[in-house]
């Protein structure tokens, strides 16, 4: 069974919206388990109305809602169990903070990003970038199964040896292929990690982003960074770093050297569980936080990337960029084990600008001729032609197969719909 949820029913304001986008869905529909999420498709599909799929809501894409159509919300499949050893089982519906603090007591640990709000199934399904990516992998590389509910409203079971096909499409384009109820993943055995954050006021921002980007490739692989900078007059950026290891010794060495970079102001690092690294706001999403994002992957921050970006804080329309470390584990993966191709860069890089920066796309395309392909979960508006960047050519090629054969009516379109032919490839 699945509720249905109206707009003139309790509960409709606070299921609505996500973080960075409102909306006023004509119907939205909760399912309480796996097998009937194929019901409420199947019901959608009938109705003839626009599609967006949830599981937590977060969705910096903000393709999770709509005006006028139908969500399927999956927040109530949210059950976390574990399986084995370190096997788990992780509900679409669950946050990514509420699965570290029942991973904790065991011992494990899945690399998640960077908050802990944001939803299970969006996440694992793009790829997950985390603060534990470069000693453990993407989010996508811990998954051993999933269950996913395709276009025809059939609940499959999707592994290396199940309709394989689909396990390949699910870790990477989730999205494009169907709905994936609930994950099984192979968690990281982490007790406590080395948690920092440091703050800087860079008087060369230029020269600082290069600085950054050299320490973070040179780092042990236990290190992963992610990099926040705000532009301006005078330039501040915050960085929250993690050592993936109770060793203390080896995280102060590693640690220390985030102290030398320029124009430190301060800092500070404890030994905590990796639960503390991903907070639970607990906040209703709202549409509290809206933004245009544009985004890509580089190899490096080299002297071009890093000047283009620091002008794109202190001169262009760039509120904010978030610079994500890659590399280590996450690039030991070869590029075709999974349709997330992009397996030799080293740095994502955000751009977030308000939503009136009409200036965004104009300012982000020096970058984007520098960029190394791009991330789809952080592109808050894309175009047909943005698929070349987000999936390698041998990728893509792979993945229209798929959808083809998964979806041939494109009921899943909402997020960068593979099936459709750039207009340099048409």
């Amino acid at each position: 069974m699945y509720e249905i949820v109206l707009p003139n029913q309790p509960g409709y304001e606070s299921l609505r919206h996500v973080y960075t986008a409102t909306g006023s869905p004509a119907e939205i529909l909760r399912p309480a388990a796996d097998a009937d999420v194929g019901d409420a498709l199947r019901y959608a599909r009938d109705t003839g109305l626009p599609l967006a799929i949830r599981s937590g809501g977060h969705g910096i894409s903000s393709r999770a809602t709509n005006d006028g159509g139908i969500v399927i919300d999956l927040g109530r499949l949210d059950e976390v169990e574990r399986l084995d050893d370190r096997r788990v089982r992780v509900g679409a519906g669950a946050r990514w903070g509420q699965v570290a603090r029942r991973l904790h007591p065991w011992s494990l640990a899945i690399s998640s990003g960077d908050s802990g709000d944001v939803g299970v199934g969006g996440l694992a399904t793009a790829g997950g970038i985390g603060l534990l990516g470069r000693r453990f992998g993407l989010t996508i590389d811990h998954m051993t199964a999933a269950q996913v509910v395709t276009a025809d409203g059939e609940l499959r079971r999707a592994s290396e040896t199940e309709n394989a096909d689909l396990f390949w499409a699910v870790r990477g384009a989730g999205a494009n292929v169907g709905i994936a109820t609930s994950l099984e993943f192979r968690a990281a055995p982490l007790d406590l990690v080395a948690h920092a954050s440091f703050a800087y006021a860079p008087s060369d921002l230029a020269e600082f982003l290069e600085a950054w980007g050299a320490l973070l490739e040179s780092a042990p692989r236990e290190v992963s960074g992610f990099l926040y900078v705000f532009g301006g007059a005078r330039p501040f950026a915050q960085a929250t770093v993690v050592h993936a290891s109770a060793d203390e010794r080896g995280a102060n060495r590693s640690l220390e050297t985030f102290t030398a970079l320029p124009s430190l102001v301060s800092h500070r690092a404890v030994l905590a569980p990796y639960m503390s690294v991903v907070p639970v706001s607990g906040a209703r999403h709202t549409g509290q936080q809206q933004v245009a994002t544009r985004n890509g992957l580089f190899e490096h921050l080299d002297s071009p990337t890093s000047s283009l970006i620091a002008h794109g804080l202190q001169s262009g329309p760039f509120g904010m960029i978030q610079v994500r470390s890659l590399g280590g584990a996450i690039n030991d993966v070869a590029p075709e084990a999974t349709a997330f191709g992009h397996r030799h860069q080293n740095f994502h890089v955000t751009a977030v600008a308000g939503p009136s920066a009409v200036d965004l796309d104009a300012g982000w395309e020096p970058l984007a001729h520098l960029a190394d392909g791009m991330y789809l979960s952080f592109q808050s508006e894309h175009s047909d032609s943005d698929l070349a960047s987000a999936f390698p050519p041998p990728i893509l090629e792979r993945l229209r197969a798929v959808k083809s054969h998964w979806d041939p009516d494109r009921v899943f379109g909402q997020n960068f719909d593979v099936s459709v032919l750039s207009p340099s490839a048409a």
